[in-house]
């Protein structure tokens, strides 16, 4: 595994569609980097004390927005770790200038075939619900992929094991680093 000559000193976001691993991909690097782990859909459950779901049939989508973005401020002010971001949170401007300003935006890339098959195994996603996960997701690359080309790193993920994701993250950061001294 590439290793960091030092821990980042910024937060670590991770950016992308929904299915691309960003939670599961994120726990990973987290404890690679010896790194803190916050997942900013949880950290929304718990400040608002219901589910995504909930938010959105309840208040709507510009409220979950709003909040998401007040969530994501303030884990940006805490000590650098590694925050996995809801798949809208970084085409939203406000946030995404929060993520720009305070870390290191890293946006995971996969196949759009496969994310279809990723999500279509779980139902608990308030876009798509009674939807066809591939035309929502095509949408969503359409509508988001020009937020996301705006990260700091791009990397493709694919259907690879997540250790070989983490490591592609890593050997992403040491370039990074080494082209911001």
């Amino acid at each position: 595994m590439t290793a960091l000559a030092n821990p980042p000193r910024k937060t670590i976001a991770l950016v992308g569609l929904m299915g691309v691993g960003k939670s599961s991909i994120g726990r990973r690097l987290a404890t690679a980097l010896a790194m803190p782990f916050r997942d900013a859909d949880t950290e929304i459950e718990m400040a608002a004390g219901r589910t995504i779901s909930d938010i959105f049939t309840v208040f709507g989508e510009a409220a979950f927005r709003d909040g998401e973005r007040r969530v994501i401020g303030r884990l940006l002010d805490e000590a650098p770790h590694v925050l996995a971001t809801g798949g809208g949170a970084f085409v939203q401007s406000e946030t995404r200038d929060l993520i720009k300003r305070k870390a290191i935006s890293v946006w995971l890339k996969a196949d759009l075939d496969l994310l279809a098959k990723r999500v279509a195994r779980r139902d608990h996603r308030p876009l798509l619900v009674g939807k066809n996960p591939m035309d929502v997701l095509a949408a969503h690359a359409r509508d988001r992929y020009p937020a996301f080309e705006q990260a700091d790193i791009v990397v493709e993920t694919g259907d690879a094991a997540h250790h070989v994701a983490v490591d592609s993250i890593i050997r992403a950061l040491v370039g990074h680093a080494a082209k911001a001294t």
